[in-house]
């Protein structure tokens, strides 16, 4: 189906940024919020249609061809468009999650100088979001994947007279780079492959190929590259625990609902290959694996508030990249779509904790705060409870999912995932306790200032609680003999895909589940026991080693700055010396000091006297006969 709505979907926060960018600054705040969050509001609405024409029109997609964007060498290119379940899914999800997050901002930056300019990044992000996502090709998506990325860096480094968040904008961009390096190399090959860019020929062009094609795998891999850099997978991780300089909404809506799983969504839009590649999906599988309890020990020892949150969403993206290892592409999106949720909430969660303590983000400082935040402290025991898996809320169904397709892989993954989930309890519910219970251990003028949020922040976060409590059941599991309205809705899209093994009977997915629920409840009464704090004013420190070394990330920072950092800064210093300073400032100093010397020389041959003129044009006469004579006459 053909039609011309998609691209307002596009454009509408595009409009926002325009507006906002260009007069925001003469404009009453009030009027630039209602502009930044009615143009992703009326994108929303947009997307509500589209839905309803896929579900109900029996439409498979929505296509629309704005115009040829180039034509050269056989590479044909159109700036198009597509909306199919998978993309609907996450175009929902950009605009209602990325609306919320809006309608907060105004009451988080509602004192900022900078109002009108931090709703303009925001549109323009949405704007490079919705692109990524929408695109029928992959040179379109790669222009949404730069622009998300040049967004990131311009909110993360909004705060730029602090120039510890300038250097944390540019981590990012800079590690967001090497795998976009992957990324477009992987076009490149692509295109050498199939002839052509659009999703439509690439993966019908697929079925040409053989399980383990040295070339499909080669490809995958280095798609694989691009989303680990994007979605924050070791190596690459690093970039977002510092990317929390930024405002708080920004935290939300980045790294939370949107940017972070924009890898999750390539790998998912390109399954076919990946299908085709057994040794990439076993790759992705470790890596998410090994991220997954990597980043959520680091997250035990955090005590900054959005840092625990940082590393918890590493973590879960590393189970999103074990769903897809494993072939479950649905159960990956599904556990996007909570996450989206929870994450979210978590997020605006702690920002209205940070807003009520006064810029305070050290949980050391916090506790007993559930008596004068009663609002902040249940939308937050809400997260806690979903992201732990804990059941009725979100976090629980898709992450039993998770953990079910993880046994019919392997019952070591299973295992080693379990242990990640129980790692992810335990840190979530230190945050809960350390933050909301106990004394409060902070100054006196933090505890004068603490207040609950104003309504344009708490109504955001009720809206996104209630998606945290009833979201799971988008996938109820086969044990409950409901219909998975998940699986239902992508399969148009992911089919009906194989997975390693044989789906596991719903007794055993019974088990599976009563098994997770089990740890997660002895992981929540372990942190009551040990980080409920009821006597004295501060938190105990740590002397275990271990304890310092989480706290300092296992010093992953320190061995990049010197395997890489500092080999690069050495490298620049003699290139700077040797080759700018010695041989081009040279070259260019030389000529200009030859032409001042030459010409001191040469004015004093113009001396005013007539017979040296004469001997001089005589000499240069017989110099042009001797050059003829001997054979080079002009």
């Amino acid at each position: 189906m053909n039609t011309q709505f998609p691209v307002l979907i596009i454009l509408l926060p595009l409009l926002g940024f325009i507006i906002n960018i260009l007069i925001g600054n003469k404009l009453p705040k009030s009027l630039s919020g209602i502009i930044g969050c009615g143009t992703v509001l009326i994108s929303f609405c947009l997307a509500i249609y589209g839905f309803m024409q896929l579900t109900s029109g029996g439409e498979k997609m929505i296509f629309q061809n704005t115009y040829e964007w180039f034509n050269a060498g056989g590479l044909h290119v159109n700036f198009s468009f597509l909306l199919d379940h998978l993309s609907i899914l996450m175009v929902l999800i950009i605009t209602g999650i990325g609306f919320l997050i809006h309608v907060y901002s105004v009451g988080y930056m509602h004192d900022d100088e900078g109002f009108a300019r931090f709703f303009a990044y925001m549109n323009l992000f949405v704007f490079f979001m919705l692109i990524l996502v929408m695109a029928s090709n992959y040179i379109v998506m790669f222009v949404g994947w730069e622009g998300v990325g040049l967004c990131s860096y311009l909110l993360i480094g909004f705060w730029f007279k602090n120039q510890e968040y300038n250097n944390a904008a540019k981590k990012a961009f800079i590690m967001n780079r090497i795998g976009d390096l992957g990324f477009i190399i992987g076009i490149f090959l692509i295109f050498k492959t199939f002839h052509s860019l659009n999703f439509d020929d690439v993966f019908s062009g697929a079925a040409n190929f053989n399980i383990g094609d040295p070339v499909i795998t080669a490809i995958t891999m280095l798609l694989f590259v691009g989303a680990i850099g994007k979605s924050a997978q070791i190596p690459l991780y690093t970039w977002l625990p510092d990317a929390m300089a930024g405002p708080t909404p920004v935290s939300a809506l980045i790294h939370a609902a949107t940017m972070v799983t924009a890898g999750i969504y390539l790998i998912v839009r390109t399954h076919i290959l990946y299908a085709l590649s057994p040794i990439t999906l076993d790759v992705v599988a470790i890596t998410g694996l090994v991220t997954s309890i990597f980043a959520g020990t680091i997250g035990l020892a955090q005590n900054d508030i959005k840092k625990v949150l940082a590393y918890s969403t590493v973590s879960q993206l590393g189970f999103m990249f074990l769903a897809l290892g494993v072939g479950a592409y649905s159960t990956a999106m599904f556990h996007l779509t909570t996450h989206a949720f929870f994450k979210a909430l978590l997020f605006l969660g702690a920002g209205s904790v940070i807003h009520a303590m006064g810029g305070e983000q050290d949980i050391r400082r916090m506790g007993g705060l559930r008596k004068k935040l009663p609002i902040t402290f249940a939308i937050f025991l809400i997260g806690t409870l979903a992201i732990t898996g804990i059941p009725p809320f979100a976090g629980f169904f898709s992450k039993d999912e998770i953990l079910s397709k993880a046994w019919e892989s392997s019952p070591i993954i299973w295992f080693f995932m379990l242990v990640s989930a129980a790692i992810t309890a335990v840190y979530m519910f230190r945050l809960l306790y350390l933050t909301f219970f106990g004394d409060f251990r902070g100054s006196a003028d933090e505890m004068h200032h603490l207040h609950e949020s104003p309504p344009s922040m708490t109504v955001p976060l009720i809206v996104l609680a209630i998606l945290s409590t009833v979201g799971g059941f988008l996938g109820l599991p086969e044990a409950f003999g409901a219909p998975h309205i998940m699986n239902n809705f992508l399969s148009g899209v992911l089919g009906d895909l194989p997975v390693k093994n044989m789906e596991s009977s719903a007794a055993m997915e019974g088990i599976l589940m009563a098994i997770s629920v089990a740890v997660a409840l002895g992981a929540m009464f372990y942190a009551k026991r040990r980080y409920t704090i009821k006597e004295g004013s501060i938190v105990p420190p740590q002397k275990s080693r271990l304890v310092h070394m989480l706290r300092d990330k296992y010093y992953v920072d320190e061995i990049y700055e010197d395997l890489f950092v500092k080999p690069a800064r050495w490298l620049g210093d003699i290139f700077d010396r040797i080759f700018d300073r010695g041989i081009i400032d040279g070259v260019v100093n030389g000529s200009g000091k030859f032409a001042v010397f030459a010409s001191r020389g040469i004015r004093l041959l113009q001396s005013g006297n007539i017979g040296f003129y004469i001997f001089a044009m005589v000499i240069g006469i017989v110099i042009i006969l001797l050059i003829n004579g001997l054979g080079f006459g002009f």
